[in-house]
């Protein structure tokens, strides 16, 4: 029975490791999931811009039957009652061109209004989430030119994928349909002759698709890497100046833009022969349509009108299906940047920042205690930092923890400020162990002053003022005296004065301050 559970155990592990890596080598996401985040006004855009581009593509299809009534006008045998015929047909004209018009404005303010709505709920919670996630996500499954890459980029082609191109989409399949069912309600004798070329169209059509979405997803992992080359050779410019790496760091790029390059080249190619591909069938099959067309009239008492509106009608829905491509382009990159994002946005934290739950102490006398500790860094799980380590730092104390570089004196600050959990033992503060109280309050506690020193693209009030919430301007007052930097400050150039100095955007110098 063992023996037959521990085989259960293993294949089910098998199949779960098999479907993760059939995963990883598609890496898209249904396209139906690119909508996950729409709310009720999305969903009510979305109907009317379909509704709109459906009645916008069947107006094509429409305007070949008016066609066809035309060219019989212009053949009838009576000349005076021509202008009457073609005056009948021209209005109809008219009447095409105003719905067409309305049609139009829906399908593309509708799909752009709700794809540019879509995408900022995208961005704002891919942000919450990557600032919700522990430490350990960032040593582990991403870094700064990642993140910076699928803010700016990824949510373009995810915008794109579920906006206009969305309302195009349903534009032309209306067409192509339309054009079918149009062309086989005047002549189903020509139509059903020109059926030969579908399967043919759908082939290429298929290859074409699946194609671009392995394309899309490379270009998008190549195009990360590269990224990520420039976000650390541009932060660590002085080091890679002192040791003139400069020709290193762009070799290093270009041989990840050249990844990139050489899959958008095959995508191009390839997109391109699936194009050139499918008009050389359509057209192959207009011509079959002339000359069978002509056999019609003779024997089968078609009339011009009638093989013009047939051949026209198809003619216009074969021409807007090979028009899909970059819709397709544009869903299939869509699909593989979404990919990583709603990976992302699904993931779970095991420390979250944003927890309320939690023990909040009444009064915090400052007691610190390391109790028989055991932790690695989840990014070199090879090597134990501590193993058994313990420290106690009583309250009203000052302590200097001394150590050769990387024997775990930042590792102790880390696990204070709960950026990781112990592998085993305990961190306890007052007593109570730091996994039961609340990570936001108990953060707040704690006052930080890291070796490097992070200051915020702003004004020299709101990065003192970073350290407490609702900080008064006395308070900023008091803070910079005791760092020593009023003087420092009150020499900036400022035509305003008192605290409106502390306003001046930080460019060049630097203050860093905590309160108690």
């Amino acid at each position: 029975m063992a023996d037959n559970n521990t085989d259960e155990i293993h294949n089910s592990s098998s199949t779960q490791q098999h479907e993760i890596k059939d995963n990883k080598a598609n890496q898209k996401v249904p396209f139906y999931m690119l909508f996950n985040f729409a709310d009720k006004i999305d969903i009510t855009f979305m109907i009317i811009g379909t509704i709109s581009a459906m009645a916008n593509g069947f107006a094509q299809p429409l305007m070949t039957l008016f066609m066809g009534k035309i060219i019989n006008a212009f053949g009838s045998s009576d000349p005076s009652d021509v202008i009457k015929q073609v005056s009948k047909v021209s209005l109809l004209f008219v009447y095409l061109a105003v719905g067409s018009g309305i049609a139009s404005f829906l399908q593309v303010s509708c799909w752009m209004v709700t794809g540019e709505r879509q995408a900022a709920r995208i961005r704002s919670l891919y942000l919450k989430t990557i600032l919700k996630q522990d430490i350990a996500f960032f040593d582990t499954e991403t870094n700064t030119g990642e993140v910076i890459g699928r803010m700016s980029g990824d949510t373009i082609l995810i915008q794109d994928a579920m906006g206009e191109k969305v309302g195009k989409f349903f534009q032309l399949a209306s067409t192509f349909f339309g054009g079918f069912l149009i062309a086989f309600i005047k002549g189903w004798h020509l139509a059903i002759v020109l059926l030969a070329c579908i399967p043919c169209v759908a082939i290429v059509g298929s290859f074409i698709s699946t194609m671009m979405s392995k394309m899309s997803s490379r270009g998008q992992v190549a195009y990360a890497e590269a990224g990520n080359v420039v976000d650390q050779t541009v932060g660590a410019i002085r080091t890679v100046a002192s040791f003139t790496g400069e020709k290193k760091a762009i070799e290093k790029y270009n041989s990840k833009i050249k990844v990139a390059y050489s899959t958008m080249v095959q995508q191009g190619i390839i997109s391109g022969l699936g194009i050139g591909t499918l008009l050389l069938i359509i057209f192959c099959t207009y011509g079959l349509a002339m000359w069978y067309g002509s056999k019609l009239v003779i024997e089968k008492e078609y009339n011009g009108g009638t093989v013009m509106t047939v051949i026209m009608s198809l003619m216009t829905g074969g021409i807007s299906l090979g028009q899909t491509s970059p819709s397709l382009n544009a869903f299939a990159a869509g699909q593989a940047a979404a990919y990583k994002m709603f990976e992302t946005i699904k993931r779970k934290p095991k420390i979250d920042a944003y927890d309320t739950s939690g023990t909040v102490l009444e009064d915090i006398k400052g007691d610190i205690e390391l109790k028989d500790v055991y932790f690695r860094y989840p990014a070199r799980p090879d090597v134990q930092i501590f193993a058994g380590f313990s420290l106690f730092v009583p309250s009203g104390t000052t302590t200097a923890l001394v150590g050769q570089s990387g024997s775990g004196k930042s590792t102790v600050i880390s696990l204070l400020e709960r950026f990781y959990d112990p592998e085993a033992g305990e961190v306890l503060i007052d007593g109570v162990n730091l996994k039961n109280l609340q990570l936001r309050w108990i953060r707040e506690q704690i006052g930080l002053v890291s070796q490097e020193p992070i200051l915020f693209t702003t004004t020299i009030r709101e990065n003192i003022a970073y350290g407490k919430e609702g900080a008064t301007d006395e308070e900023i007052t008091t803070a910079i005296t005791l760092a020593n930097a009023k003087k420092f400050i009150d020499k900036l150039p400022q035509v305003c004065i008192n605290i409106a100095k502390f306003y001046t955007m930080i460019f060049v110098f630097g203050l860093y301050c905590i309160f108690d």
